[in-house]
């Protein structure tokens, strides 16, 4: 990519983001918590992500607005609609996951 101009760099990023987030709302059975215990990361995470990029851009974007922008919905209506309760099995590999990270700081 190092090839590529900024202005082509950025639409291929920005494409590719449109696409993950397309691909996440195609499979909302995909739980937050499972995501966070496998890439460390969920839909929230980039909702918070959106934020701070338009922060450091001088751009206003609230976390409300990002997190419809990202879930394609209130989030709460997607909550509602979407989210599983945790297992025991998810919160447990979660902790896990945390611990594992803090070890590694």
């Amino acid at each position: 990519m190092q090839h590529l101009d900024d202005t082509t760099r950025t639409e291929l990023e920005a494409a590719a983001f449109r696409r993950l987030l397309r691909h996440l709302d195609e499979h909302k059975e995909v739980q937050n918590i499972e995501l966070m215990i496998l890439a460390d990361f969920c839909r929230n995470c980039l909702s918070k992500w959106l934020v701070a990029a338009a922060e450091e851009r001088g751009a206003e974007l609230d976390y409300d607005a990002a997190r419809d922008y990202v879930y394609g919905m209130p989030y709460a209506e997607w909550k509602e609609k979407y989210q599983a309760p945790a297992t025991p099995e998810q919160l447990a590999a979660l902790e896990a996951r945390q611990q594992q990270k803090k070890g590694q700081a």
